[in-house]
């Protein structure tokens, strides 16, 4: 089984589905809120607290940090993830608010891709997978679209099949939208890609 990590953070709240017996579960600041909402009970919860309004109960281990640090409490829940070995890690409530801190939280999921490590967040509207160089089959969604956007300066040997608008060996980059709102045309999309961190996004229409 793999490592698998879940990041509840504090976005706007989405439904929390039933995890993993095994998933290590990692509460951020005001996600806790969120965790214990959907009767979750974290391993740790991390965060500055500036945006919590309940104590952890007893028992719950706490690391605190002051509100004045380069790292957003999402950032340090990725570290502590890939620092501990995570070979996939999930993002929860990270979605939606303000836009910067969803660009903050898409860029601490771009750093746990460069060393390896693929994110997904999501919500019930949305599903972002970003991801360092791979091969992987994509289920279709009905009533979704797929897109796909470079997260680095670009993404070499991109090649996507199964879709309207098909990629072979192409190059995609971070300044130019070629990858947006594609079309299923089987039941699975088969994707890959030779380098760079790619951000594979599905969106309810």
């Amino acid at each position: 089984m793999k490592n698998s990590f879940t990041i509840i953070t504090g976005g706007d709240f989405s439904p929390i589905p039933p995890l993993p017996e095994a998933e290590h579960i990692i509460a951020c600041d005001k996600g806790y809120e969120y965790a214990l909402r959907c009767g979750i009970e974290p391993e740790l919860v991390i965060g500055d607290f500036d945006s919590c309004s309940v104590s952890p109960v007893a028992g719950v281990p706490v690391e605190r940090f002051r509100s004045e640090k380069d790292d957003t409490d999402t950032m340090i829940a990725v570290r502590h993830a890939v620092d501990s070995g995570a070979e996939h890690i999930s993002i929860l409530c990270a979605l939606g608010g303000r836009l910067d801190h969803l660009l903050g939280n898409l860029q601490s999921a771009v750093f746990a891709a460069k060393r390896g490590v693929p994110v997904t967040l999501r919500d019930e509207d949305t599903e972002i997978m970003v991801l360092p160089p791979c091969a992987l089959d994509i289920v279709r969604r009905e009533g979704f679209s797929l897109s796909l956007i470079s997260a680095a300066d670009e993404c070499t040997g991109v090649c996507i099949s199964g879709v309207k608008y098909p990629l072979d060996n192409a190059t995609v980059t971070n300044s130019f939208p070629i990858g947006v709102s594609n079309e299923w045309r089987a039941d699975r999309a088969q994707l890959s890609f030779k380098s760079g961190v790619l951000m594979v996004i599905m969106c309810r229409l």
